[in-house]
């Protein structure tokens, strides 16, 4: 079995450069029919290009007047509406634009569609554990088509932010805490939404956010500052924005923190030296909702006027919301503070992922009521929810092989707040409203799912997030009646996501107190942890015998959960991002560098806590499986790496369980001696490995000169001669290890 790190992975890097290079001709064959309409626009015009808002209420127009939604378009200010959908709707503001407006240039409707339209997927970071790229590119496929249906023709995602600290409630939207992995995924969904062709009206255009490094804000707190050396920038954070351009993303949204004292929004350097001039991007940039104006509140501008000024000077073209561009830019042009050629060139970013869309030559393009109808909530859809949702969940502990369960089994205890609930399944950022009775809960699943002899004893026990233990008693007596009893604990829906920074990942309210009284039983218990961050789990794993990590796995949530549980899949998940012991650890990654005084045990005088171990309690690349696999050693086909050749690296996996599975195989490098330090390891390669009962395979990676390189303090992408280690295994912290130098 031959992929990339290097066979695949050079296929794939081959595909989406052809994809980015298609994409790049869509974005500019239209440059010249755009500079003939720049010339003709007048200068409320060209700033109405650069605004998009909500829609509803009313606005300032540029003379100050107040101006309804209505009367905006037709004056031609506004260039798109945001988070509104339906044919209907959109038809009539469409209109307005088109054959209202002096010039008529149709409006863009861009949405939050994260995991889902209609049919809600996992969480980001949920399927980012299956670390399946096809599945992930075909339910973005999916999305798309639910939401081009409905008239979206473009989506503020994926989130390709790196999270290295679970504190931050954001983390649900990205792919956790590795540069590799998440470059790959944002490629995957930036396909998946794109296809090969942006006027096809079943796809729409991807937003990759936040630009740059939302995820290292200071203390896990969201809106916060980032302070961090270029070289990491350029190593860590930037690398996954990059995989999306290469697959041709039409937009990007900057992030709201700034970025060593620059806020992104205004950020010269990111959006001009980087994303323009290095990267060569032809899209547009937009900025998150007021995120212009906040560079009053980040005190770099004294007041809205110098805030418009400063971010599209720095190269950003769509302020969302905050009107700085709209209402100021042309004051500031007559001042000579801003140039006529900036305006222009930002319009004529914007009018270029338009024609890339199709809507300059068919403006009602996404607006087909039978689409409308027909595309949206397919059984097929749901089918694929739910085999995603299988492929996210992870497998933190079994012991004694309590799972999966029997379907006869004569009484089944079910208790935990998230038993019957079928709100905190969909997740943050749920986008699809019209569908929530048909959300599966865990009891509607686990009911599918047992026998007519099987007797569920159901309990809530306790309420996600109060103090109140009153329903605890019950709870406990539900469970000395059982055979079996299945726990559901974890995040409710309000502590997760945007503005949900936490202190404390505790299981939140009387959970525990709750799981503690269960476990007095002295019944076999399993732990479904819902929730859309690692949590602390310490006591859990110590005392419980069966952990399943679900994450919020949408609509067919708990279905995919009683597939798991009672053996009907076999789960495969791999943790993205790190468990700690403690906040006290975070951030922890499993990439960190080494330290002149690495850690020995026993020995005081080494990089180490007094209280707690270095190590994470579930490493990253974790997740067991119902079977066992069994790794042999790593054959290289040379010790020797020459900077123009391969070096593959030969590993055989066995099933030797009793179950047939899918195994994620891992590969990971580690350079001995640099000019600078260097991380413990880095994932290079992933594969997927079905293996039957019995069935061994042999899994072959291709390492090169590429899989090796990094930014020097130069900020040069360099390899260095010399020694590596390279790591093949079931997580990053369980591996084979060979070596070899590169000439």
């Amino acid at each position: 079995m031959e992929m990339k790190t290097t066979f695949i992975l050079f296929f794939a890097i081959f595909i989406l450069a052809s994809c980015h290079q298609k994409q790049a001709t869509q974005l500019n064959k239209h440059d010249e029919k755009i500079d003939s309409l720049i010339a003709v626009m007048t200068i409320y015009e060209k700033v109405g290009q650069l605004n998009v808002i909500n829609f509803g209420g009313n606005l300032i127009n540029p003379q100050g007047e107040e101006i309804d939604i209505d009367a905006a378009i037709q004056e031609g200010l506004i260039g798109g509406l945001q988070n509104i959908r339906g044919v209907d709707l959109l038809t009539k503001l469409q209109k307005l634009a088109v054959e209202k407006s002096r010039l008529g240039i149709p409006l863009m409707f861009p949405a939050d569609i994260i995991h889902g339209t209609e049919v809600i997927f996992p969480i980001p970071l949920a399927f980012a554990s299956s670390w399946d790229l096809k599945g992930i590119e075909e339910i973005s496929k999916i999305s798309a088509k639910e939401a081009t249906a409905l008239g979206i023709n473009l989506t503020y995602s994926p989130m390709a932010d790196i999270a290295r600290d679970p504190r931050w409630g954001r983390v649900m939207e990205g792919a956790g805490e590795d540069t590799y992995l998440t470059s790959a995924i944002t490629s995957a969904v930036v396909k998946g939404y794109q296809g090969n062709d942006l006027s096809d009206p079943s796809t729409f255009g991807a937003c990759v956010k936040h630009f740059a490094a939302y995820g290292a804000v200071e203390a896990g707190r969201d809106y916060n500052i980032v302070d961090m050396s270029w070289r990491r920038l350029r190593d860590v954070y930037l690398p996954s924005y990059k995989a999306a351009f290469d697959a041709g993303c039409a937009s990007t949204m900057v992030s709201f923190n700034d970025i060593n004292g620059v806020p992104s929004s205004s950020n010269t350097y990111l959006l001009r030296d980087i994303l323009r001039n290095e990267w060569g991007f032809e899209g547009f940039v937009i900025g998150d909702y007021t995120s212009v104006g906040e560079l009053v509140n980040h005190g770099v501008a004294k007041d809205l006027k110098h805030a418009g000024e400063l971010a599209i000077n720095a190269g950003l073209d769509i302020d969302m919301a905050s009107m700085a561009i709209l209402k100021h830019v042309p004051e500031l042009i007559e001042e000579g503070k801003v140039m006529m050629e900036t305006l222009d060139a930002a319009v004529k970013n914007v009018l270029r992922v338009k024609y890339a869309l199709g809507i300059m030559d068919n403006p009602y393009l996404y607006l087909d009521k039978k689409r409308e109808k027909e595309e949206v909530f397919k059984p097929e859809y749901l089918q694929a929810a739910r085999s995603m949702a299988q492929k996210s969940m992870v497998l933190l502990k079994n012991k004694n092989q309590l799972l999966p369960l029997n379907k006869n089994i004569k009484k089944l205890a079910l208790i935990g707040p998230f038993v019957d609930d079928n709100n905190t399944p969909m997740g943050g950022w749920a986008f699809g409203g019209s569908h929530y009775e048909s959300i599966v809960s865990l009891l509607d699943g686990i009911k599918n799912k047992v026998s007519d002899n099987t007797k569920i004893i159901y309990a809530k026990g306790c309420d996600a997030n109060n103090e109140e233990a009153d329903q605890i008693p019950q709870a406990v007596q539900a469970a000395k009646s059982a055979n079996i009893v299945v726990v559901a604990l974890g995040e409710p829906l309000d502590m997760i996501g945007e503005a949900r920074s936490r202190t404390s990942l505790n299981i939140p309210g009387k959970q525990m107190e709750l799981l503690k009284a269960l476990h007095k039983t002295g019944k076999p218990i399993v732990v479904l942890l819902f929730s859309g961050r690692p949590l602390l789990l310490d006591w859990i794993d110590e005392n419980i015998p069966s952990i399943v990590q679900v994450w919020h796995l949408g609509h067919e949530s708990g279905n995919a959960i009683a597939d798991v549980v009672f053996g009907d899949y076999n789960p495969s998940g791999k943790l993205t991002m790190s468990f700690p012991h403690s906040v006290g650890q975070i951030p922890i990654y499993y990439n960190s560098f080494r330290t002149g005084r690495p850690y020995q045990e026993n020995y005081r005088w080494s990089t180490h806590y007094m209280d707690s171990p270095n190590t994470p309690l579930y490493a990253f690349g974790y997740g067991l499986s119902y079977t066992k696999f069994e790794y042999s050693n790593i054959e290289l086909s040379d010790s020797v790496l020459n900077k123009k050749g391969k070096i593959k690296a030969i590993i055989k996996v066995k099933n030797t369980g009793e179950y047939d599975g899918t195994e994620i195989v891992q590969l990971y490098i580690q350079d001995l001696v640099g000019s600078i330090t260097r991380p413990v390891k880095e994932l290079k390669g992933f594969e997927l490995v079905e293996l039957k009962k019995g069935e061994e395979k042999e899994v072959r990676f291709t390492i090169d000169i590429e899989d090796l390189k990094f930014y020097n303090n130069e900020l040069d992408f360099i390899a260095e001669p010399g020694g590596f280690k390279v790591f093949i295994g079931t997580s990053s912290d369980n591996v084979k290890e060979a070596k070899f130098a590169l000439d």
